[in-house]
């Protein structure tokens, strides 16, 4: 029997967080909420506009209110943006709140899922695959400890992470 109320999807953009998570709360019958979407419906615009206007700190703040009120939901998958593992009180809440599952995948895998995405404002560099590779450097840690599950994403199908995740939920009692 499973005891997960809740799912948190955690990991670095193009992991696959929102496309696994979409399928996987189809597959368990749970809502599915995704948390960089929900900042834009209650803006009214998208990531860049905010990161322009406010910065990322202002990004940060709407990110952190928002999974604040998304925790406290049940029977819920949440697909988390990449960076909301860097808030201390982020981690706390996905962690107290339900199953955390890091979806990990290379910077090399993620530049190539995301190099014709024009959304992803922290890439608007010149050597994006370098960034990601900071960017990684930084969060993985964060992943980890936060993570009660670690699947890789590494060059493999929606489908195939999902039956992974769904039989581990189950084999595991999670």
């Amino acid at each position: 029997m499973m005891r997960a109320q809740n799912i948190f999807i955690v990991g670095p953009m193009g992991a696959g967080k929102s496309t696994v998570g979409r399928q996987l709360s189809e597959a368990l019958s749970y809502t599915f909420k995704d948390s960089d979407q929900e900042i834009q419906r209650r803006t009214g615009v998208d990531i860049p506009t905010i990161f322009e206007f406010e910065g990322e700190a202002g990004f940060r703040a709407r990110e952190r209110q928002v999974i604040e009120e998304l925790v406290t939901e049940e029977r819920i998958v949440l697909a988390t943006g990449g960076g909301a593992v860097l808030s201390p009180e982020n981690r706390q809440d996905l962690s107290a709140r339900g199953v955390v599952i890091y979806l990990h995948c290379s910077p090399e895998q993620q530049f190539a899922r995301t190099a014709r995405d024009r959304n992803r404002p922290l890439l608007d560099t010149e050597d994006p695959l370098n960034r990601l590779r900071e960017i990684m450097a930084e969060r993985e840690p964060l992943y980890r400890q936060v993570a009660d599950m670690v699947v890789s994403t590494e060059k493999r199908g929606t489908s195939s992470v999902v039956k992974e995740i769904c039989r581990r939920i189950e084999s595991e009692d999670i």
